[in-house]
């Protein structure tokens, strides 16, 4: 089942893929909506700095995520410089979802007529 699930050729109604479509907008516009210090203060999520008192790669990555998003490029690399790498291919793959339930919300509207 969760084989046939993440294959290509898997359908599901019309209702999912709008869901999908939403929450594909939603992410990012509510990170534009929040404030740019949203994530700088409180406790740490990283099991790394929760275990060990010492910070992953990842560490500080949704803040500079956060700070890149609103145009705060220094303040973005002080938390982690990897942000500069992933977030523009998280981008890309995000808007390649995007379209491609788009596209199959299309291909579903066309097949009805």
């Amino acid at each position: 089942m969760i084989k046939k699930i993440f294959s290509r050729d898997y359908k599901y109604s019309k209702q999912v893929s709008i869901v999908f479509v939403l929450f594909y907008i939603a992410v990012p516009v509510s990170l534009v909506i929040l404030p740019v210090d949203f994530f700088d203060h409180g406790q740490a999520v990283c099991l790394s700095v929760l275990l060990f008192h010492r910070e992953c790669w990842g560490c500080g990555f949704t803040r500079a995520v956060m700070h890149m998003v609103h145009f705060d490029f220094d303040t973005a690399l002080e938390y982690n410089r990897l942000a500069f790498i992933v977030l523009p291919m998280l981008a890309a793959m995000w808007l390649s979802f995007l379209i491609k339930e788009l596209v199959y919300l299309y291909i579903l509207n066309k097949n009805k007529r």
